[in-house]
């Protein structure tokens, strides 16, 4: 059996419409051919998320983790350009 994945974008459309309960839980899942269990993880999900997206914790820790990538970039690219040089400095002492 495969599992279904769904989109970031189609869960929280779940979720905020289970958070308005304009519907019911199984409305819902009746009207997305899903699971209602499925739906109340996905809400409970959405609400356990929403404090940090005003906290600026979130935004904090995409910055650190920008940061690390560029910090890795250029690491990466420093080690590429001292292998280069060794790859070039060897070739020249063997043909020599």
């Amino acid at each position: 059996m495969v599992r279904k994945q769904y989109s970031a974008e189609f869960k929280a459309k779940i979720a905020i419409e289970a958070i308005r309960g304009q519907k019911t839980i199984n409305e819902i899942a009746s009207a997305y051919e899903l699971h209602p269990t499925q739906i109340t993880q996905w809400k409970k999900q959405a609400l356990e998320s929403i404090p940090a997206a005003f906290s600026g914790k979130q935004q904090r820790q995409e910055k650190a983790q920008s940061d690390l990538t560029d910090e890795l970039y250029q690491q990466i690219g420093q080690l590429k350009v001292e292998l280069d040089w060794l790859k070039k400095k060897s070739g020249l002492e063997r043909s020599r």
